[in-house]
């Protein structure tokens, strides 16, 4: 069930900022230099979400970006800002317990999830939209797609969409003890910003600002994941029991599949995952980054962007 709608206008909605805190890495005295002048919160009913929200208010084809596990909405800077240079609105959110919203004990699974992001939309007037979400996000997206298809113009699945661990690990064991994250808590962000450079020359800079903002950077000048080790435990747990190719059939909207072709991340074989995608989806189809990284969204945002506007041009 989704929950009241709740409203705000549109300089409530757009255009205000965060406030500054020891908790914004800008206070810390970081060189993390990111525009959070379009940030704002929407109420719902597990707590405020974080968005930023660009273009124009009165687009009829909306974008909402939807994150992966334990990252955050600036890794769609670019997207965005190339959606709103073509004359389209997107709102890209930080997902429950990630970045600046809300962090509730539960709830982390994808059919919660994804009714707070039919929330989002109900809060923000916007009757339909086009999903799209990257990696985890994509098996949210998915489930969003089944549970409130009338919100939904259109499904977009970055690297994701496909992911089932329980397909790749015997036990549940197993895959906690190969995919727990590292704990970070105290790494010097000085280090973690030599990381994200090694990690990824190839991204534009805002990109890698992006990646950065899913830490908390404390006075100290160290780091925490806003997401916390148990509550991405508790997701990873959830992509373990949960099988996206059961909801393929049920899918009443286009889905376009966008895989990276290089990087066979959270599938045995990723062509043959696409491929029963594929022939599981009433209405589906794909477009392949071959030589791109799992965060095709970050490393490419123009040519992901370009993948979006013709999605949207064959929706309308």
């Amino acid at each position: 069930m989704v929950g009241p709608r709740t409203t705000r206008s549109a300089e409530q909605r757009r255009g205000t900022t965060l406030p500054t805190t020891i908790n914004d890495p800008r206070a810390a005295g970081t060189a993390l230099d990111l525009d959070m002048t379009n940030e704002t919160f929407v109420p719902i009913s597990s707590g405020d979400r974080a968005i930023v929200d660009r273009g124009p208010l009165d687009d009829p084809l909306p974008f909402l970006l939807v994150h992966g596990l334990a990252s955050n909405k600036h890794m769609y800077d670019g997207v965005g800002e190339a959606l709103a240079a073509a004359g389209h609105r997107s709102i890209a959110i930080d997902q429950r317990g990630h970045g600046h919203s809300a962090k509730p004990d539960d709830g982390y699974d994808v059919a919660t999830v994804s009714a707070d992001l039919a929330e989002v939309l109900h809060a923000l007037s916007i009757p339909r939209a086009i999903v799209v979400g990257q990696s985890w996000g994509g098996n949210v997206v998915i489930e969003m797609g089944v549970r409130f298809p009338e919100l939904i113009s259109g499904l977009v699945c970055v690297d994701g969409g496909f992911i089932h661990l329980g397909s790749q690990f015997a036990t549940w064991e197993d895959c906690a003890a190969k995919l727990k994250p590292p704990k970070l808590v105290g790494t010097p962000f000085a280090t973690l910003q030599g990381w994200m450079r090694d990690a990824h020359p190839d991204w534009p800079e805002s990109s890698r600002l992006g990646e950065v903002a899913s830490f908390e950077v404390r006075a100290d000048q160290t780091i925490a994941p806003w997401l916390t080790f148990d509550r991405h435990m508790a997701i990873l747990h959830d992509l373990y029991l949960n099988d996206p190719t059961a909801s393929y059939p049920l899918l009443s909207v286009p889905t376009l599949m966008v895989p990276a072709g290089s990087k066979a991340l959270f599938a045995n074989d990723k062509y043959a995952a696409i491929d029963q995608a594929l022939a599981l989806l009433p209405n589906g189809k794909a477009h392949w980054f071959d030589n791109a990284d799992h965060d095709i969204h970050a490393q490419f945002p123009q040519e992901l962007t370009s993948v979006l506007l013709e999605f949207a041009k064959d929706l309308s």
